[in-house]
């Protein structure tokens, strides 16, 4: 039976990023998942911090060429409510930044994770389902389909939603579900993004555009399931201009690339993030609407927490899940409350509800100090208000002296 200090259990983005990043942490890692399934259509807008990570793994050359970057990011009220909120605009550059991040296609991003898997010797790529696991004091083992076991001292449960990980080390879960679907696609269009992204807040969801290379965009459409049956039943022309008159034509003509795809909307959140010799990452840890590109970002902050966490342990201690737990809990449940409520703003129709967003939406576009505080905050948790709190000491030092 071979051991391993770490595996993981899931081969999606967050999964095979996380093999490889403990791999080049100088840690023996087994990553156990069955081969790929149906393509993944979508793409994910990965930020400027979650991007370091990827160019620590080497792997920045070979993706580059398929990414665009988000130099902004702008939120328009799409409804016909008597409470608009005004466009917000939010510039990289206002913080010191050439962009927020870069979009970046799913498909191609999985494809050449799996191929850098294939170059680690200290990578077990394991293409097999997991078919159980049993925890004790000393290590996990974990038992394949195929009739395989290998023991680890620490498992990382990538394997989503019905994670079979979490369920495994006896972690409960708290699920809701939202009546919405997204639809996600691609589609060119005629006027160039000049690499600004544009958030669409309609009565029923986000309507997000996301830039590719050249004039190429993808979307994220969230609506009611109904509607969203609807849009994958239309001809290619006409959901290329339904597209067009929901963007209100600032792309001019569209024209849908491939196939539409449709995701029912749920939320979770495990009731911990890890126990004894288990830590949970990316969407067996939490899952939320797809608002303000913050589901894979939030999982690499997983990945990044771990890191952390073990590269002052010689040895993986039995309470390391405790351990990570405490360290990724505020971010986690801060992340999934925050996305909620918006999402939950979105959808109210109570006018106090409908004020406070508008409200909100009006500082962010009149305040930029404000607009700036919530940028950099977005972009690296805690790190606004740890600049806020050495402001603060510094000035109230002058003033002493």
């Amino acid at each position: 039976m071979d051991h391993f200090e770490i595996a993981v259990v899931g081969a999606g983005l967050a999964g095979s990023l996380a093999a490889l990043a403990f791999t080049d942490s100088g840690r023996s890692v087994a990553l156990i998942a069955p081969a790929p399934g149906r393509p993944d259509g979508r793409t994910t807008a990965l930020m400027d911090r979650s991007l370091d990570l990827v160019r620590e793994l080497g792997l920045w050359d070979a993706i580059a060429p398929l990414t665009a970057p988000l130099s902004a990011m702008r939120i328009i009220d799409g409804s016909n409510r008597l409470l608009r909120a005004p466009t917000v605009t939010f510039h990289a550059a206002e913080v010191g930044l050439e962009a927020f991040g870069h979009n970046i296609p799913n498909a191609p991003f999985l494809a050449l994770l799996e191929k850098e898997a294939e170059k680690r010797p200290s990578l077990n790529r394991m293409v097999a389902s997991l078919a159980q696991i049993a925890f004790d004091a000393k290590q996990a083992i974990l038992t394949l389909e195929d009739g395989r076991s290998v023991t680890a001292d620490l498992v990382v449960g990538a394997d989503g939603r019905k994670s079979a990980v979490r369920g495994a080390a006896g972690i409960d879960v708290r699920t809701w579900s939202y009546p919405q679907s997204a639809v996600v696609l691609n589609f060119s269009h005629q006027v160039p993004h000049q690499n600004i992204s544009t958030e669409f807040h309609t009565p029923d969801g986000p309507f997000t555009q996301v830039p590719l290379p050249g004039r190429r965009s993808s979307l994220v459409w969230v609506q009611k399931p109904e509607d969203a049956a609807s849009v994958l039943a239309l001809s290619p022309d006409a959901l290329s201009l339904a597209i067009e008159h929901r963007m209100q034509s600032m792309l001019g003509k569209v024209t849908v690339e491939g196939e539409a795809q449709s995701f029912p909307l749920s939320g979770m959140a495990a009731s911990v993030f890890g126990k004894d010799r288990a830590i949970l990452i990316g969407e067996a840890a939490h899952a939320f609407p797809p608002i303000g590109a913050q589901g894979l970002n939030l999982s690499l902050r997983d990945i990044m927490a771990a890191l952390s966490l073990l590269s002052d342990l010689p040895a993986i201690p039995d309470d390391f899940g405790a351990r990570y737990d405490r360290r990724r809990r505020a971010d986690i449940v801060t992340r999934t409350i925050g996305v909620d409520l918006l999402n939950r703003s979105l959808l109210s129709d109570f006018l106090p509800v409908q004020m406070l967003r508008a409200a909100g939406l009006q500082a962010l576009a009149s305040v930029t100090p404000l607009r700036n505080f919530m940028m950099r905050e977005g972009l690296n948790p805690g790190s606004a208000l740890q600049s806020l709190r050495t402001t603060l000491r510094e000035k109230i030092g002058r003033q002493r002296a």
